[in-house]
C-alpha cells in the first residue's frame, strides 16, 4: 500500500484549518450532532471516514456514536480488538490488512482516558498525518467532556444495561477516573459498575499536596449512596477550606452523626502526599490500611492505631505518617476487593491485588489500564457477582509512568 502525504492541519484540502474550524463549530454544537461535524471536519484533515466510540461505564466495551453522514458501526470489546488495543495502551493503531487504511487513535481528557476515533483514509496515512490526527482526536476528547457536563446524550449511549439509582448518584460524584502530572499519576476504579451504592473515592491536586480518600457506606442502594454523597461533601468542604486530616475526617464524622440516625457509618481512609518530599499522611477510620507496592513487593506501612468508623467515633483519629520513595505505589481500597469471594470461598486477597499490580506494571500497562484490568480480576474471581461494592484508588509517585499518558 502507497503512503499518503495527507494534507496537514494547517493545510487542508480546503485551504481550511480543521483545527480553527472545528474549535469554531463546537461553540454551539449540541452534544447530538458531535458525530457528524467530527466526519466533517475529518474530511478536511484528509480521512475520507471518521468514527467516535466511547467507553462504556464498565470500560468493557467501545461504542460508536452514531451521527448523520457517519457510517454505521457495532460496538467492539476493549480487550481483543484493534480499537481496543488503541484504548489500552494509549496510542494509535493501524488496521492490518488490505483496502483502505484505518487508523485507530485514543481520546484523552488530560490523562482520561474517554474512547477512540477511528479514521479511514485511502491510502497508509504518514508520521506526519498521524500526529496531527491524535491532536484533532484530542480536540474531540475536550469538546465530548465539555458537552458531557450538560448532556445526557453520551450517558445513554455509554450504559450498556441499566444503571441503578444509587450508580447514577456515584458516578455523577466521581472525579475523572485518571490524572497524571510530572509527580504523580492517580488512577481509580469501582465495580459493579451499573450497581454500585455506597463505595465511592475522591482526590484533588493543589500543589504541593495530592489529596485521596475512598470510603464504604454501610448498608446498600440509595440510602448507602445518599450517605456517601453527604461524606463526599463534608470531605471536599474541609479539604478546600485548608484543613488537616484529622479535622477534616472529624468533620465528616459530625455530619454522618448528625444527618444520619439508627448508628449509620462509613469507613474511610484519607491520605494527603506532599509531591515535593514523598511524605505520606494519612487517617484510618475502621477502614482497611493503606498497600505500599514497592520494587515488585507488597509493603505494609507503620502499624498504626485506626480510629472508629466516620458517624461513630468518639475521639479524633491518629495522623499516620510514612516515608515513600520513588516509584512506590500507594492503594487505597474498600474491603469489597480483597473481601471478594470465589464460589469455593477463597479471598480474593491483598498478595493477589499486590501480584496484579506488579505483573501489571511489568507488562508496560499504564496505570488506569492496570486499575481496570484489577477490577475485572475482582469481578471474574467472584464470577461476575460481587456480593459487596469495590472501589480502590492508586498514587503513583514520581514514576515516569505520567509520560506513557500523553500523546
Amino acid at each position: 500500500m502507497r503512503r499518503c502525504s495527507v494534507v496537514s492541519l494547517s493545510t487542508s484540502v480546503s485551504g481550511e484549518d480543521p483545527l480553527r474550524s472545528l474549535v469554531r463549530a463546537s461553540h454551539h454544537l449540541p452534544a447530538s450532532r458531535l458525530a457528524t461535524v467530527a466526519a466533517e471536519h475529518a474530511a478536511l484533515l484528509g480521512a475520507r471516514e471518521a468514527v467516535i466510540y466511547l467507553a462504556d461505564y464498565a470500560q468493557h466495551a467501545l461504542v460508536p456514536l452514531a451521527g448523520e453522514g457517519v457510517p454505521e458501526r457495532h460496538e467492539v470489546t476493549i480487550d481483543g480488538s484493534t480499537a481496543g488495543r488503541a484504548f489500552r495502551r494509549v496510542e494509535p493503531v493501524r488496521s492490518p490488512g488490505d483496502g483502505p487504511a484505518r487508523l485507530w487513535l485514543p481520546m484523552l481528557d488530560g490523562a482520561e482516558r474517554i474512547g477512540v476515533v477511528e479514521l479511514v483514509t485511502d491510502d497508509e496515512p504518514d508520521e506526519r498525518f498521524t500526529e496531527e490526527a491524535l491532536t484533532f482526536a484530542s480536540l474531540l476528547a475536550e469538546i465530548t467532556v465539555t458537552r458531557d457536563a450538560y448532556s445526557d446524550h453520551f450517558a445513554r449511549l455509554r450504559r450498556r444495561k441499566p444503571l441503578g439509582l444509587a450508580a447514577e448518584i456515584q458516578w455523577d460524584l466521581l472525579p475523572p477516573l485518571t490524572y497524571a502530572s510530572d509527580r504523580v499519576v492517580i488512577t481509580g476504579a469501582l465495580e459493579p459498575a451499573y450497581d454500585i451504592g455506597g463505595d465511592t473515592f475522591d482526590y484533588a491536586a493543589n500543589d504541593p499536596w495530592v489529596d485521596l480518600m475512598v470510603l464504604d457506606a454501610v448498608g446498600h442502594g440509595l440510602p448507602a449512596a445518599l450517605l456517601s454523597t453527604a461524606a463526599v461533601g463534608a470531605y471536599r468542604h474541609g479539604r478546600r477550606s485548608g484543613r488537616p486530616l484529622v479535622e477534616i475526617a472529624a468533620a465528616m464524622d459530625a455530619v454522618i452523626a448528625g444527618q444520619f440516625p439508627e448508628s449509620r457509618f462509613a469507613t474511610a481512609a484519607l491520605a494527603r502526599l506532599d509531591k515535593r518530599s514523598g511524605v505520606l499522611e494519612w487517617v484510618n477510620c475502621g477502614h482497611p490500611e493503606p498497600l505500599i507496592v514497592r520494587d515488585g513487593a507488597l509493603i505494609h506501612p507503620p502499624s498504626c492505631r485506626p480510629a472508629r468508623p466516620l458517624g461513630l467515633q468518639a475521639v479524633p483519629p491518629e495522623l499516620c505518617s510514612t516515608q515513600l520513595r520513588p516509584g512506590d505505589r500507594v492503594v487505597l481500597y474498600t474491603d469489597g476487593v480483597v473481601e471478594a469471594r470465589s464460589p469455593s470461598g477463597e479471598f480474593f486477597g491483598e498478595e493477589r491485588l499486590a501480584d496484579l499490580i506488579v505483573r501489571a506494571e511489568g507488562a508496560g500497562e499504564t496505570p488506569p489500564e492496570t486499575m481496570r484490568r484489577l477490577m475485572g480480576s475482582v469481578m471474574q474471581h467472584q464470577e461476575g457477582q460481587l456480593q459487596d461494592d469495590a472501589s480502590i484508588v492508586m498514587v503513583e509517585w514520581r514514576t515516569g509512568s505520567e509520560d506513557a499518558l500523553r500523546l
